[in-house]
């Protein structure tokens, strides 16, 4: 599996490329944009599926125009596919002032121990709520994407609409609880392990 980041947007998000080397077919992990220096970054990848971390607006804003563009499907947490349809549950309506959200729907419906492959790659998903109700988390090998629940000595907000901080400790632990090391590739930020997160990030103590 290789894993590509390109860092977009207008909250430095990262968006993932990860292709199965087996196949040549590819996946993007959240979509902040739609814009030349994607399509530059995705180059001549074979772009199957767009999964998405949550559905705040940050992590969604290109995914019609990318959806059309590569002929991907949309994933996301189920509970959080209205966000999709609606810039106020997405909290774009608050917070964009140049550019609107366009309304679009998920292919499918993400729950929790999903399995999804990827040609011969297995990318497990974990329902990991408490920044959004249907936030989730993608494990492939020894790649942890985290999306807005786990950053580097951090974790997601729990004041938006949606948010839980009980939820959110859950999810933390049940990380933290996770058998052996990861590499955990986050939202936004720089890029961390689950070890040094479980030494050192007191969020997930």
């Amino acid at each position: 599996m290789q894993i590509k980041t390109l860092t977009m947007g207008s909250m430095d998000n990262n968006c993932y490329l990860l292709t199965d080397e087996a196949s040549g077919k590819s996946a993007l992990i959240d979509c902040p944009d739609f814009n030349a220096d994607l399509v530059s970054f995705v180059g001549d990848a074979d772009v199957q599926y767009i999964l998405l971390t949550h559905g705040h607006y940050d992590h969604i804003l290109g995914v019609p125009q990318v959806r059309e563009h590569w002929k991907a499907m949309v994933y996301i947490g189920e509970p959080d596919g209205p966000m999709l349809e609606s810039s106020k549950l997405s909290l774009a309506v608050f917070t964009l002032k140049d550019r609107r959200q366009t309304p679009c729907r998920a292919d499918f419906f993400l729950r929790d121990g999903k399995v999804i492959r990827l040609g011969e790659t297995e990318i497990q998903v974990l329902a990991t709520p408490g920044h959004t109700r249907g936030g989730v988390c993608y494990l492939c090998g020894n790649a942890l994407f985290t999306g807005d629940t786990l950053f580097r000595l951090s974790c997601g907000r729990t004041d938006f609409p949606g948010g839980s901080s009980t939820e959110m400790r859950a999810s933390l632990q049940r990380l933290a609880a996770l058998a052996g090391d990861y590499t955990v590739y986050p939202g936004h930020g720089q890029a961390s392990t689950l070890d040094f997160e479980r030494r050192y990030n007191t969020y997930l103590r």
